[in-house]
């Protein structure tokens, strides 16, 4: 089994595995990302399957959907954590963000609202209680491996994330069109 197909094994199987930080490693180690060529690939949403960070809302928990819904091509994001379920789209923190393609590897980042978003009740319409944010600080994804699976990246802060994209959400359900 190669590396990346390991990986994806043992997210999946045992996401508290000591082993992803190597395996990591080595899939980075065999992938060059050209998100010139590449950008396409990060369109969707994707699912925080492990997290080098401490901070309990990056991490991956069985009951947690923590997801990443990315629209590069109209340079918007959404961060989303929500219970696992049908009561999960009841009540969803939200962070929003627009993004930037800064160079072949990296995603400049910039978060603008955060809140919540409650469930859709008419033509795909949301109640939403969202504030301004004031980010202080230069953010950014450096794209370490991106295929149109599994996505490795390393925050501005030096987390490491590895997401994997998720087939059954779609962006139009977090990220409307504008009108």
């Amino acid at each position: 089994m190669n590396n990346r197909n390991e990986l994806l094994n043992v997210l999946r199987t045992d996401p508290k595995s000591t082993n992803i930080p190597k395996l990591i490693k080595d899939v980075e180690a065999q992938t060059k990302v050209n998100l010139q060529e590449d950008l396409k690939l990060l369109e969707g949403v994707w699912e925080l399957k492990w997290s080098s960070s401490k901070q309990p809302w990056l991490k991956q928990a069985p009951w947690l959907d923590n997801l990443q819904v990315l629209d590069p091509q109209r340079q918007r994001a959404v961060n989303l954590l929500k219970l696992r379920g049908s009561v999960g789209n009841i009540a969803v923190i939200t962070v929003e963000a627009e993004l930037t393609v800064d160079n072949d590897h990296r995603i400049g980042v910039k978060f603008v609202k955060g809140g919540w978003v409650g469930p859709t009740i008419v033509n795909g319409w949301r109640p939403k209680l969202l504030a301004n944010v004031n980010q202080t600080f230069p953010a950014w994804l450096e794209i370490t491996s991106l295929d149109d699976t599994l996505r490795i990246c390393r925050g501005n802060a030096g987390t490491c994330f590895c997401l994997t994209k998720r087939s059954d959400l779609k962006i139009e359900d977090w990220i409307p069109s504008k009108k």
